[in-house]
């Protein structure tokens, strides 16, 4: 699960400032007569002052971060990187667009990265404002265990009824028992209508992010490959030996269609984004450019295009995907990178909005991640803070497991791929405005990894304190 500490991706973005050289926001602190007696430098002290240096030179936004920041104030070096969020000025955005920049302890850098966690294995998301829903479960995790699927709707957690998406109290308490326990039990309500309590203890687990691969024949005639891919972190050998078996199942079976499910997938590494374009992509498109890294105006010799290197034998014209709002950064990535190639069509809800990424930088025992390059494909497309807009708005089916064909987002996608148009709104369960969901899933879902994070070893100019 890309369940980061608490801390991780706080999504409040401080009020707009001026472009300039100076801290007016939290002024220095008068100064101090120490003659008799300085304070001692703390490694603290010197890892902070590594961070403003490296801020400084290698931020997409440096030229509008003051000098005269007093960086030691901060606990940590992600309490500073999240205060620097606020100088990631665009034009033609009203408010920083940086939500994402991060300091975290390497040792819990590499758990991330690498899939592995420690809680209940599942995550949850509000369908309607007292009705909430399994959203995923990780299957080696003591939720996958337990046999608990996708579309369960929790209706008792610890015996007490206390669900309500309007209620700050409920969704802290939803948080805490789900995200933050180490023991809670859950009364669940399954899709035939009984019920069924199951008492959860964290354990440490390997994620599969590659919840579900199947294929569909005789949609109108066409044969359709599924994929639901819920992250681009993990164990890097198995998603790339995943994806050559997905991909050749797909050959094999003869599929005329491509479905991508990557409707909570936030991101991850950017390698594995471009392997997933390079076996969805067609043949004629090799050795053409993916995708672009543009860094800032000290480090353009950096900026690198990445090229496709075809994989597969598929020969698609067009592409399917299924996002959310949850659907941000790496995979965005695919979606950008597949336009200049292939007819994509989008499916579900507006995505996140992140065409921006970062590359660790260590520091003592922790790493920073400072945006640090932006991202356009082979038409010079990008920039989309503002996400991308469905072609076929459709709720998220939470009250169905993967891949059931009825599921309102991966039914949408049949019915167009068997006769040529969306469903109508006469003929599917109309769109239904869910903004009144919003503070709760954006609460259940806020300490979610959301990031593209490219394998970069840049020489960075800044000099260590």
């Amino acid at each position: 699960m890309r369940k980061l500490l608490s801390w991780l991706l706080i999504s409040v973005i401080i009020a707009s400032v001026a472009c300039k050289k100076s801290d007016t926001s939290t002024p220095n602190p008068p100064p101090v007569d120490t003659t008799s007696n300085p304070p001692a430098t703390t490694l603290m002290d010197k890892i902070l002052d590594t961070a403003y240096a490296y801020s400084q030179d290698i931020y997409l936004w440096y030229k509008t971060i003051p000098d005269t920041i007093n960086n030691r104030r901060f606990a940590d070096p992600d309490g500073f990187m999240t205060y620097l969020r606020k100088y990631s000025i665009e034009p033609g955005f009203s408010q920083p667009v940086d939500k994402w920049s991060f300091g975290i302890k390497q040792v819990d850098w590499d758990n991330l990265s690498s899939g592995v966690t420690k809680d209940f294995g599942f995550s949850v998301f509000f369908f309607a404002q007292k009705d909430l829903r399994v959203k995923y479960v990780e299957e080696s995790s003591p939720a996958g265990i337990a046999g608990i699927k996708r579309g369960w709707q929790i209706t008792k957690i610890n015996g007490s009824v206390n669900i309500d998406a309007s209620n700050q109290a409920s969704i802290d308490y939803i948080i805490q028992t789900v995200f933050q326990s180490d023991n809670t039990t859950f009364t669940f309500k399954l899709p035939d209508g009984s019920t069924k309590d199951v008492s959860l203890t964290s354990d440490t687990y390997q994620e599969h992010p590659i919840f579900l691969d199947t294929v569909y024949n005789n949609v109108g005639g066409k044969t359709v490959g599924y994929m639901v891919l819920n992250s681009f972190l993990g164990d890097t050998i198995e998603i790339r030996n995943e994806f050559n078996r997905i991909f050749t199942r797909f050959a094999n079976a003869n599929v005329n269609d491509v479905v991508i499910d990557l409707r909570y997938n936030g991101g991850g590494y950017v390698n594995l984004s471009a392997m997933l374009a390079d076996y969805l992509v067609p043949p004629s498109a090799n050795g053409q450019v993916l995708l672009t890294q543009t860094f800032n105006d000290k480090y353009t010799s950096e900026n690198q295009s990445i090229n496709v290197a075809k994989l597969g034998s598929l020969n698609l014209s067009r592409v399917f995907f299924i996002m959310t709002g949850n659907t941000a950064s790496a995979s965005e990535l695919v979606i950008n990178n597949m336009k200049p190639y292939v007819d994509v069509k989008l499916i579900g809800e507006n995505s996140y909005g992140k065409p921006v990424g970062y590359f660790p930088i260590p520091i003592s025992s922790w790493y920073i991640f400072p945006i640090s390059f932006r991202t356009t494909n082979k038409a010079g497309q990008g920039n989309y803070f503002g996400g991308f807009v469905p072609d076929k708005q459709v709720n998220d089916g939470l009250d169905k497991d993967w891949g059931d064909i009825n599921e309102a987002c991966l039914a949408s996608a049949l019915k167009y791929i068997g006769t040529g148009a969306f469903r109508s709104a006469a003929a599917d369960a109309p769109y239904i405005d869910k903004s009144q969901l919003r503070k709760g899933n954006d609460g259940l879902s806020g300490k979610e990894f959301k990031g593209m994070v490219a394998n970069r070893h840049l020489n960075l100019q800044a000099i260590k304190k």
